[in-house]
């Protein structure tokens, strides 16, 4: 029995944990764009330092003709988050988000941020260390929160890969940073290291462009890009802008609201129980009392409520169990056992297939041992038991010959004449008798004729002869 509960444990948290949180949205579904933009066109503006203004180039290149967007060709300024004009910088870019919609935001700064981080007491942090990671990634929470106040969509791009080692070193540390920032403050970050490094990971100036073709991507420097390379910098943004948009408008596509039952199943949330008003009596045997009585009754249960009655609400519990610990002693081990609520239309569709003059297929259980003396159990059912008119059975998974060979280990009977038949003696093969001796006590032997074999059956497609006999000789 606590086998079984351990399994349904370990189950419940499997399904508990989340399985991202890059975007809340993401979670529910909706797209990350928002699919109904003012005038149905979406604004996009880059915020950033150098390497920034660049990149606006190379997605005016890329994304200029595309008649969805209207990219503001003029760079917000954002010189960096280590630098001490950060704050005043953000205030100012808030200033701008308040009195414009942008719908969508290209961030990528942090190239003037190898420096150390002065606090206001007057305190410097050096680049690297536990404390100026710390202040860093709170000015990136900073920055982040402001980028996303008016609900936009914010794409941070990370920092290249860098030609010397000691530059590089400090760049990846900041996209360290900010990538954890980005992953807790639901923002989509954009790998830029790794897809302008070589393929070793290293720095290299040359690389096929947007066509394909060798180029020179990088300057002199090792730091900032040509326009080729500020063009292929703008091929990873467009690569996510594009998918974000084809996502948002297949969620502009969604079933019109007709007569209020169809409201109340595509919006359950928003439906209110219809209750009807009777009207006043008209009939002269009909008093005002029965009509009061008819108003002031009990509304009847909606569909909306009857299909909400089904739904299962979440459950969790706690158990305790005892185990023996590597050290020999008795120890008490505490689960929680979390059992998820799940909605009525989940249930109904689940049950759409259920008939009460067939009974439910339970399938056939599997068994694989884990570490420790646990027993792992799970159920396999076949898609269908039976098949139609004129065909074969669909026999069970745990039926079939790959089954039974590539998972269980077992041998399958061989088939009787098969090349895999090695019985012997063979079953359809004949044993001939040794011939009688006759003993001799004459000058002439009289000849023996030894008995005739037993005729041999002649196997499926093989010509038949007659037995010949056996003469021995004198």
């Amino acid at each position: 029995m606590n086998l079984f509960v351990l399994i349904a444990a370990s189950l419940g948290l499997a399904l508990a944990s989340p399985a991202t949180a890059q975007s809340p949205d993401a979670a529910a579904g909706s797209s990350y764009i928002t699919p109904f933009p003012e005038g149905d066109v979406y604004k996009l503006h880059v915020v950033g330092d150098g390497l920034a203004e660049g990149l606006l180039g190379g997605v005016v290149e890329a994304l200029g003709s595309d008649s969805r967007l209207a990219i503001n060709r003029k760079l917000r300024t954002l010189a960096g988050l280590a630098r001490p004009e950060a704050d005043d910088e953000l205030k100012a870019l808030d200033d701008a988000l308040v009195r414009e919609t942008n719908h969508i935001t290209l961030v990528m700064v942090g190239l003037n941020d190898r420096t150390p981080i002065r606090l206001a007491n007057n305190k410097r942090l050096q680049v690297g260390r536990d404390d100026w990671r710390e202040e860093y990634g709170r000015r990136a929470d900073q920055a982040m929160k402001v980028l996303k106040k008016r609900g936009g969509a914010v794409y941070w791009i990370g920092l290249p890969v860098m030609k010397r080692s000691e530059t590089n070193d400090d760049i990846q540390v900041m996209n360290d940073i900010v990538r954890e920032r980005a992953y807790l403050n639901g923002i989509k970050y954009i790998d830029a290291y790794a897809g302008l490094a070589d393929e070793g990971g290293n720095f290299n100036s040359y690389g096929p462009d947007a066509a394909g073709k060798m180029r020179v991507m990088r300057t002199p420097d090792g730091i900032g890009f040509t326009e080729a390379g500020n063009r292929k910098l703008a091929h990873f943004v467009e690569r996510d802008i594009r998918r974000d948009l084809t996502q948002a408008k297949s969620e502009r596509a969604i079933p019109l609201a007709g007569a209020e039952p169809e409201q109340r199943r595509i919006n359950p949330a928003k439906a209110q129980p219809e209750v009807a008003t009777p009207s006043a009596p008209s009939k002269p045997g009909e008093t005002k009392s029965a009509w009061a009585a008819t108003t002031n009754s009990a509304p009847q249960p909606t569909p909306l409520a009857a299909s909400t009655a089904l739904e299962q609400k979440a459950d969790n519990s706690r158990i305790s169990l005892r185990t023996v610990g590597l050290s020999g002693r008795e120890e008490t081990l505490t689960l929680d056992i979390l059992r998820p609520a799940i909605p009525a239309s989940v249930i109904q569709l689940m049950a759409r297939n259920a008939s009460p003059d067939k009974a439910t297929q339970v399938g056939d259980t599997l068994q694989d041992p884990l570490p420790g003396g646990l027993l792992m159990l799970n159920s396999v059912t076949p898609a269908t038991d039976s098949g139609g008119p004129g065909r074969r059975a669909r026999l069970a998974p745990t039926q079939t010959p790959y089954f039974k060979v590539m998972v269980k280990g077992e041998r399958l009977p061989a088939k009787p004449g098969r090349a895999d038949d090695f019985r012997w003696p063979r079953p359809d093969q004949m044993v001939e008798a040794p011939p009688v001796a006759v003993p001799v006590t004459g000058a002439t032997a009289p000849v023996s004729a030894a008995p005739s074999p037993k005729p041999v059956a002649p196997r499926p497609g093989a010509r038949s002869s007659e037995p010949k006999a056996t003469v021995p000789r004198p």
